[in-house]
């Protein structure tokens, strides 16, 4: 793990995010890097609403 973390780990980062609690550390590290990098922020968003979409979608699918 470098200074600088790359667009591969904020992605690995982001998904694993959703999943559990980040350090603070890995948040820091992944706020510097959003700052600057719009692709990272573009893939946030997409994979946000990829999981609210699934989520939305298994909800009505259980309702009777």
């Amino acid at each position: 793990m470098g200074i600088k973390p790359t667009c591969r780990e904020i992605h690995r980062l982001t998904s694993e995010g959703m999943d559990r609690q980040l350090s603070a550390v890995e948040r820091l590290r992944m706020r510097l890097h959003l700052l600057l990098c719009v692709g990272c922020r573009r893939f946030g968003d997409q994979t946000a609403l990829l999981r609210r979409a699934v989520r939305e979608r298994s909800t009505r699918e259980s309702e009777p």
